[in-house]
């Protein structure tokens, strides 16, 4: 019965182990991605153009500062299933090794006896061999796990540093981006609205559509020395890293829908231009936090609301990939910054319309949202 009882328990630890994720492979290619970016900045601040070559910089920084967050967030994850099956079998091994002991306390010539013949007692001792044989086998699962335990611990350990020195190179590269994008002197801009129709117009708004409408029919006039707004559909690049938190017209908590896209941002986020455009108008507008609004071509606007810092002068023509500014919360501590991402995840929101003759579109008709990932 006792021999019964321990098969019995060996097939309830039967299932597999969970697989095991390639989670230490993503995690240190990301933080060696996350270090040559580090590199990178160096290189930034002996480059000819420092603007261009500091949002590069920063690009790099972000986007080896999230693949490196996503494959810690991995790593605790699978530590954390890890501990889950640990914990429900140690029950389990603990019967089965008492089973085991109190077989072992059985005297040597008793066991080799069996009451109901030499069959039975050869059909016995198959079964002990076949007990000892399943223990050896769990008690090889389980020291895998375990050692896979204290690799994800230390590799936490070692990823965490980078993060916490990535970031303190990325707070120092948008440091010297907005110095360098305040030390510019370029020529005053080629186009730019009369100050006092635009004064004008702002006061007479009421929606961010009154706006749009407003501007729709005042175009730049630039819009025939840039590249064709057209030939972007469904290629426009996101202006941000992040995470599309709401769709087109969906309602949020609230019950409130915009025609536009939200996408959740790391704290002091680089916002860069999607296309080529005429900055129509920048700074604070009604409820959406500093706003700017970008012509890319006759009749078109790319609404951009939420930042922090906004670096264009009004008036300005910016090319693809140009820093727009930066999200808030760029100043955050970096301990206290790597704990909170862990934990609660990106936490700025940058709201992103479309428009066309002051009427918004959907704007995932035209921008790449292959990376987005909604939750």
């Amino acid at each position: 019965m006792r021999i019964a009882r321990v098969l019995a328990l060996l097939a309830c630890l039967a299932a597999p182990a969970p697989a095991v994720a390639d989670t230490a492979g993503n995690a240190q290619a990301a933080a060696i991605a996350l270090l040559n970016a580090i590199d990178t900045l160096s290189e930034a601040r002996r480059a000819p153009d420092q603007v261009a070559a500091l949002t590069q910089a920063i690009q790099a920084h972000e986007a080896g500062l999230s693949a490196l967050r996503e494959g810690l967030r991995e790593a605790a994850l699978r530590e954390a299933s890890i501990n889950r099956v640990l914990e429900q079998q140690q029950a389990q091994v603990s019967r089965i090794l008492g089973a085991m002991m109190a077989v072992e306390r059985i005297e040597g010539p008793v066991m080799l006896v069996h009451p109901q013949g030499p069959l039975a007692t050869a059909r016995a001792g198959m079964m002990i061999a076949d007990v000892a044989a399943g223990m050896q086998a769990e008690a090889d699962r389980i020291g895998a796990l375990a050692r896979e335990l204290a690799a994800l611990r230390e590799l936490r350990e070692t990823a965490v540093d980078t993060l916490a020195a990535g970031l303190a190179s990325l707070q120092g590269a948008r440091a010297e981006l907005s110095q360098a994008m305040a030390d510019r002197r370029d020529l005053p801009p080629r186009v730019g609205d009369d100050e006092t129709r635009m004064l004008a117009l702002l006061e007479s708004v009421r929606t961010l559509q009154d706006l749009a409408t407003g501007l729709a029919t005042r175009p730049s006039g630039a819009s025939a020395e840039l590249p064709i707004f057209d030939t972007a559909r469904g290629r426009l690049p996101m202006p941000v890293i992040g995470t599309q938190l709401r769709g087109f017209g969906e309602a949020d908590a609230a019950g409130i829908n915009r025609p536009g896209l939200v996408v959740a941002t790391e704290p002091g986020a680089l916002v860069t231009a999607p296309w080529f455009g005429t900055v129509r108008y920048r700074g604070p507008l009604l409820d959406y936090g500093n706003v700017v609004l970008l012509e890319p071509g006759e009749g078109w606007l790319i609404v951009l609301a939420g930042l922090d810092l906004v670096y264009p002068r009004q008036g300005e023509v910016v090319a693809q990939g140009d820093a727009l500014g930066l999200m808030p919360g760029g100043a955050t501590g970096a301990d206290e910054f790597v704990q909170a991402d862990q934990v609660a995840g990106r936490s700025e929101t940058l709201y992103l319309e479309l428009r066309q003759g002051g009427q918004a579109i959907d704007p995932a008709d035209w921008f790449d949202l292959s990376g987005e990932q909604r939750p």
